[in-house]
């Protein structure tokens, strides 16, 4: 008589956890599992217990199987869950994959436990305090920028009410930009860093009003007309710069991604505005300097009229092309009226 084979009984990991993935693919929930099998849903009775409407009371199992491994077997459920891709429905199961992760309605779930390999610990890095008065700094800056902007702009006896708009309406704008992007910190991460967001914008903002009034006085000083388009490229490629700045805080998993859209977003910017612009001398930049600093600033020598006037020689055949050519359009439909 042949012996019956003995039952092997299912291997018990020394210990796991059960763990609710947010949209950034880190833990938000994390339960322990105290027992097999073990069952997940909304009822208190459950082992696993989530809040969240497209569960059922009772929805799925998580088993311990006979050759090692845990398998999710769906309980009484409308909206299923899958693994590894394959959608399962009530009363299906299948063996969790490495990683243990597993789909239960719209909730992504994740079986970790002992025996899975564990990530080394991070190096937690200490940010050195910053110095306190640079927040103020730059709230000055960008105050005064704004008024020097105002003040070169109306006339000298201008009321003080004058100056209150073009002062207040930057400075809520930049308050208002950074509480926005910290009520998203505050969404995703649990946290409100309304300085961290404040600073980066003043950084950004306060650099290009430096440049706004730096750059067209050192082209005035050297004849560097050309200087200005890095003032027209500065604005797009800061503001690009700073939005990839802000979401890096707010979703850091996501940042490669993020920073790849917003830099195809700028480049697309520019290539309209290169579009728009092609029948103008410069694609980017002014063709000209609309305002001059004081003479004192000039630091090359000053060219004789000659020299412009032989530059402008190459234009002569152009315009006297141009000309002829409105001249027999014009004689063009002159005949055509008498007919």
């Amino acid at each position: 008589m042949t012996p019956a084979a003995p039952v092997v009984a299912p291997a018990t990991p020394a210990a796991a956890v059960v763990e609710l993935l947010g949209r950034d693919g880190r833990a938000a929930l994390v339960q322990r599992v105290t027992h097999w099998p073990v069952r997940i849903g909304r009822s208190p009775a459950c082992d696993i217990v989530l809040d969240d409407g497209h569960l059922a009371a009772e929805h799925a199992e998580l088993q311990l199987a006979l050759g090692g491994g845990v398998r999710l077997r769906l309980l009484d459920s409308r909206n299923g869950g899958s693994v590894a891709g394959k959608r399962l429905a009530a009363g299906e199961e299948a063996a969790l994959p490495e990683g243990g992760a597993f789909q239960l309605a719209s909730c992504s779930l994740r079986l970790r436990t002992s025996a899975d390999a564990l990530a080394p610990e991070q190096l937690m890095v200490i940010h050195p305090v910053r110095h306190w008065a640079l927040l103020p700094l730059l709230l000055l800056s960008l105050v005064f920028f704004q008024w020097l902007d105002r003040w070169s702009a109306v006339d000298p006896d201008a009321r003080w009410i004058d100056y209150a708009s073009p002062l207040l309406g930057p400075l809520a704008f930049v308050l208002g930009w950074a509480g926005l992007w910290s009520l998203a910190s505050q969404l995703f991460h649990h946290r409100f860093p309304f300085t961290t967001h404040l600073r980066r914008a003043l950084v950004v903002i306060v650099t290009l009003q430096v440049l706004e009034w730096l750059l067209p006085a050192v082209a005035y000083a050297f004849s560097w007309p050309r200087l200005m388009v890095v003032e027209s490229l500065a604005t797009p490629v800061a503001a690009a710069a700073l939005v990839a700045w802000h979401a890096g805080l707010v979703w850091p998993g996501a940042r490669r991604i993020l920073n790849g859209g917003i830099a195809a977003l700028l480049l697309l910017f520019l290539g309209l505005q290169v579009g728009s612009r092609q029948e103008q001398q410069y694609v980017f930049g002014p063709p000209y300097l609309a305002s001059l600093p004081p003479p004192a600033l000039r630091l090359v020598s000053p060219q004789p009229p000659e020299t412009l006037i032989e530059s402008l020689k190459p234009l002569k055949a152009e315009l006297a092309r141009q000309a002829r050519k409105d001249n027999e359009g014009a004689v063009d439909d002159e005949v055509g009226a008498g007919e």
